[in-house]
């Protein structure tokens, strides 16, 4: 798939840096969020400037330059510059030194082949082996790390799991680790398809079906899910709340992340509106994770 490479410059209405830490980090952060709005994936943040990530058919650049226009903090001026990204393999780096391996809240331990610490022999952690390639979820970003943790407070055993946007495959493995009794997940990349399914591969994991495409993969399926997880961004998480609904068995539980606390009100609206009731929420550092019931 292509992407834009999208570099926003951040100065005072006078074309200068902004000194102001604070107000420089906050006007980040609702720039990011903005920039969800208008289809972005992911950024990168260094110095007075951020650079986003959209895929090209989702740029929507009447939607971004509105939300610029009505900047909320005065004395901010945004600027930006189009550019195709270059379609390399970007976390060649990544992949290549490996993560420093995760611990989350003392029940799960992730780590890749080349770091591989002492606490694997700890039988009461659940030991999970990921290689990055290309695919996001390893445990280390918040999002993740808060539906892990969510995974261990949920029934599994024998139960139908559907990980939306499966990325690395790590909370696929997780379930099933848990005791899920079947898997499907399915991401719009394929770099995460593979990896999704070498990963299950060195985790002796056999219960997972990785399907390529976006929701629309789930039309085809007649299962209905017990516990569907889905850690995307806001806006796909809006469109395809209808489906999710639509694959939930009676009392399943849905788990979300992949946005920010700011839009925990209009997701918790979409939610109710197909009749899922709040039962949990996390946050860790801005990002937020929250957790419905399907009363149906």
């Amino acid at each position: 798939m292509k992407y834009l490479e999208v570099k926003f410059c951040i100065t005072d209405n006078q074309g200068q840096n902004i000194d102001d830490e604070m107000l420089l980090q906050a006007a980040k952060d609702i720039l990011c969020d903005f920039a969800g709005n208008a289809g972005f994936e992911s950024f990168e943040d260094v110095m007075s400037t951020v650079t986003g990530y959209v895929q090209t058919q989702n740029f929507n650049k009447e939607v971004l330059d509105e939300c610029l226009n009505n900047f909320p903090i005065d004395d901010i001026q945004i600027t930006y510059n189009v550019e195709d990204a270059e379609d390399k393999n970007w976390n060649a780096a990544w992949e290549e030194q490996g993560f420093k391996p995760i611990l989350i809240e003392n029940k799960c331990i992730i780590h890749d082949k080349n770091n591989v610490p002492q606490l694997v022999e700890d039988e009461n952690l659940l030991n999970i082996t990921i290689d990055t390639e290309q695919a996001f979820g390893t445990g280390n970003h918040e999002t993740t790390y808060m539906i892990i943790n969510e995974l261990f407070n949920t029934e599994l055993k024998d139960k139908l799991f559907l990980d939306c946007g499966c990325g690395t495959g790590i909370l696929s493995i997780v379930a099933s680790k848990l005791g899920a009794k079947a898997v499907t997940a399915y991401d719009i990349d394929e770099w995460s398809v593979r990896n999704t399914t070498h990963n299950c591969t060195l985790n002796n994991v056999e219960n997972v079906s990785v399907l390529l495409g976006d929701s629309n993969v789930l039309k085809d399926i007649k299962d209905k899910y017990d516990v569907i997880t889905a850690n995307i961004n806001r806006n796909i998480l809006l469109a395809d709340m209808h489906m999710f609904k639509q694959k939930m068995s009676a009392g399943a539980v849905l788990i979300l992340s992949g946005f920010y606390t700011s839009d925990t009100e209009i997701l918790v609206e979409k939610a109710k509106s197909f009749k899922l009731t709040l039962i949990d929420n996390n946050s860790k550092n801005d990002w937020c994770m929250l957790k419905f019931k399907n009363l149906d």
